[in-house]
């Protein structure tokens, strides 16, 4: 077995390469995902399931650091933490997960 003691820096390294991946996929950007299933690109339903799996990471970061006890929510903004305690990747996810209260401008 493992080191029982899952130092706190190695989980908020694995929070934040998570919230990448999923802002990435957000995007429509490069991924791992796109090296490891490179012909899914020709399917239209590629970039929801891509979104999908780097969802499902970030949720599974989250869950693994509140089930250590590691503080995870300031990595996030508000509505970003609400969602993810709502844990439904909604089409409000993927529309809002950048707004702000002053609304994305760009």
């Amino acid at each position: 077995m493992g080191n029982p003691n899952i130092p706190a820096n190695y989980m908020m390294t694995k929070l934040s390469e998570a919230k990448i991946h999923f802002e990435r996929a957000l995007d429509c950007k490069h991924t791992e995902f796109d090296d490891l299933y490179p012909y899914m690109i020709e399917h239209p339903q590629f970039f929801w399931y891509k979104r999908y799996v780097a969802w499902s990471e970030l949720l599974t970061i989250v869950k693994l650091c509140t089930e250590l006890s590691i503080e995870w929510e300031q990595q996030f903004s508000q509505q970003q933490t609400d969602y993810i305690k709502k844990r439904v990747m909604s089409s409000k996810v993927l529309d809002f997960w950048f707004e702000t209260n002053d609304s994305r401008v760009g």
